[in-house]
């Protein structure tokens, strides 16, 4: 059914035009939406979920009945007294007791349900990495925006001061050191255009595109909305959502059902049989009944070891619940400290960066302020910018550090 399925999506996927190219931008959720039919590492594991789960069928089988026919002296005619032929017919069966069936297909069931639990848990992981590359590509459109104005704008000031050189205001010196000063600006410009094309090419690579176009865009904001919720509301929800605690609580499930297989292979299993012999002339019926003595081998090692199993199973599921908090309050203090340092930025040092260089271009292009100066403010706005534009990337990637630490999107 999976497998169809894909092969309907992969054809119909052929046909229509590349996701982001010569549409509109594509969302978070559009992107997520695209990689959950497209990754092949998710559709690998999906299929490998389908493989765990045919497994119940074997598990759920019944014992095949057996049947043998033999024949003897069946050249030699019918009355020779010494050596009449003879026909056998025989059925035979082994009969399973102690609910043997009933415990494999509860180990079966059981194997599915971890199975199942840890593909949800690399979805969960895929999510995450699809989630921080889509930042990192909003975070680099930023920053080229802020190269490109960047530049933009100091080629005005190095254009003023050309004619200014020619006007005889300035000297050759001064200048070149603010010509000089272009060469960083361009080199901020061409660095934050490869970071773009990586982010990019990044994200593509998660979302299952085969090969990675220029044309692909995104949309969204570096500015992170307000969270509605609090650390005893994350904590719950991760108890109660993260695929990998449930599959250590799946895994303690899984082991009782190993233990009680593993008593019921201690039990007897007979063999029953019914047999047709023909001597001769003469028909002549019976019957077999084969019982194993569990003299010496009565499953001991199996019991002992999956008993043990199952207790080592139940510290593992303390050891994952414990790890599931700890990784909501790592997460969450993570995020305390990134939006604390967003809004210092955001809030005051951003606005008076931009001030400060507002000022001091007008005051050099007038005569007011000194060269040294004016490059001194160009250098803090231009660096206040790319840590305000950080401090905002860190503030999402912390989000969905916290989203993954749940298991549940926290951006309302």
């Amino acid at each position: 059914m999976i497998l169809a399925f894909c092969v309907a999506a992969a054809a119909a996927q052929a046909q229509a035009p590349a996701p982001g190219l010569g549409s509109a931008p594509l969302t978070l959720a559009q992107v997520l939406d695209i990689a959950r039919v497209k990754n092949p590492s998710l559709l690998s594991a999906e299929q490998h979920v389908e493989a765990t789960k045919a497994a119940e069928i074997t598990a759920g089988l019944r014992q095949n009945p057996t049947f043998t026919l033999s024949g003897a002296n069946v050249s030699l005619p019918a009355n020779n007294p010494s050596s009449p032929y003879t026909y056998v017919g025989n059925i035979s069966r082994l009969f399973e007791r102690g609910q043997k069936r009933r415990w494999r297909l509860d180990v079966a069931h059981s194997t599915t349900d971890v199975t199942r639990s840890q593909y949800n848990d690399q979805v969960r992981q895929t999510v995450l990495q699809i989630e921080d590359a889509f930042t990192n590509m909003l975070a680099a459109k930023a920053a080229l925006q802020i190269a490109q104005g960047n530049l933009d704008s100091y080629r005005k000031t190095v254009d003023l001061s050309q004619t200014r050189l020619n006007a005889g205001d300035i000297s050759r010196t001064d200048f070149e050191r603010i010509d000089l000063q272009l060469a960083e600006f361009e080199s901020d410009y061409d660095n934050a255009k490869l970071d773009l094309v990586q982010a990019s090419d990044t994200l593509q690579l998660l979302m299952g595109i085969e090969k990675p176009s220029g044309a692909f865009d995104i949309a969204g904001t570096v500015q992170a909305p307000p969270l509605a919720v609090t650390l005893a509301q994350v904590e719950q929800e991760a108890l109660a959502a993260r695929p990998d605690y449930l599959a250590a609580r799946q895994s303690v499930t899984l082991a009782d059902a190993n233990v009680k297989l593993a008593d019921a292979g201690a039990t007897v299993d007979p063999t029953l049989g019914a047999e047709y012999e023909r001597v001769g002339v003469y028909d002549s019926a019976g019957f077999q009944i084969a019982i194993p003595l569990r003299i010496f081998d009565r499953n001991q090692g199996e019991k002992e070891r999956t008993r043990f199993e199952a207790q080592s199973a139940r510290f593992a599921e303390i050891a994952a619940r414990n790890q599931v908090l700890n990784d909501v309050d790592q997460a969450w203090a993570a995020y305390d400290a990134a939006l604390e340092l967003a809004k210092r930025y955001n809030g005051h040092y951003s606005d008076e960066a931009q001030r400060v260089r507002d000022n001091l271009e007008f005051s050099y292009r007038h005569g007011g302020a000194s060269l040294l100066d004016y490059l001194d403010a160009l250098r803090d706005y231009r660096q206040i910018n790319l840590d305000a534009l950080s401090a905002n990337q860190q503030v999402w990637l912390s989000i969905h550090q916290l989203s993954f630490a749940a298991a549940t999107e926290i951006v309302p």
